[in-house]
């Protein structure tokens, strides 16, 4: 390639991870808005995060294309090859991280102000904040290309399970104490489940973001607290 070809290169590659940054930001804002509308029971906040599900879904459409174009035009191969590769994973993981948000937006409305005490959302609030925490240090990663960073993500999946668990029973003993917490603690336990699918999708990414960095794979079983057996039902 000549300077001026390698610089066009350059520049595109650095407009895909521009545009995986941005649409990493818009992700946790919408799962902030999506937990924040069910701590207040918002239903106004929640519509709108449902509505604002779209924006990742057009993002990820406009970055598959990208790199199709960039795969058609410039061949690339190794770190080039893998850093286009990781883009399109890392973004549908970040699309399905919004769709988790919708569904916990989704939730809200059908709770419809029936939680009789906000008490019983604050396990689900500190659970948001460690998976965003995970979300926000492994996209970092991504912008640094530190794969040791992304190792150290990944391999704290464990601690948003060991919460989902907790928050399990502790629904669970609402729910046999009073009959009437019964179904906004059965939302409740679904969006419990979305955040703990958060995690997982910041681990995906994190898995990503070595490989694309490293060429290598993380091969060990990641570590897992969920010891609920409740599967994720939620759908798009």
């Amino acid at each position: 390639m000549n300077e001026h070809t390698v610089t066009a290169y350059d520049q595109e590659l650095t407009a895909i991870a521009g545009r995986i940054a941005e649409m990493g930001g818009f992700a946790e804002n919408i799962v902030n808005n999506a937990v924040s509308a069910l701590i207040k029971q918002d239903l106004d906040l929640a519509q709108e995060t449902i509505k604002s599900d779209a924006k990742l879904d057009e993002w990820l459409l406009e970055i598959e294309m990208e790199n199709v174009q960039v795969l058609a035009r410039r061949q690339p191969m190794g770190q080039d090859l893998r850093e286009i590769m990781a883009a399109g994973r890392i973004a549908n993981d970040l699309e399905r991280v919004g769709d988790m948000a919708k569904n916990i937006a989704k939730r809200v409305i059908a709770i419809d102000g029936d939680m009789k005490s906000q008490k019983l959302a604050l396990g689900v609030e500190h659970m948001t904040e460690l998976a965003l925490s995970q979300l926000k240090d492994v996209l970092d990663a991504y912008t640094r290309r530190d794969a040791e960073a992304a190792r150290v993500v990944r391999d704290r999946d464990s601690e948003v399970d060991a919460i989902y668990t907790s928050i399990f029973r502790e629904l669970l003993t609402y729910m046999m104490e009073d009959p009437r917490n019964i179904t906004p603690c059965a939302h409740l336990l679904f969006c419990a489940k979305n955040i703990e699918r958060i995690g997982d999708h910041a681990t995906n990414i994190a898995e990503n973001v070595f490989y694309m960095v490293t060429g290598g794979r993380l091969t060990d079983d990641r570590p897992r607290m969920d010891e609920t057996g409740v599967q994720d039902t939620e759908k798009k």
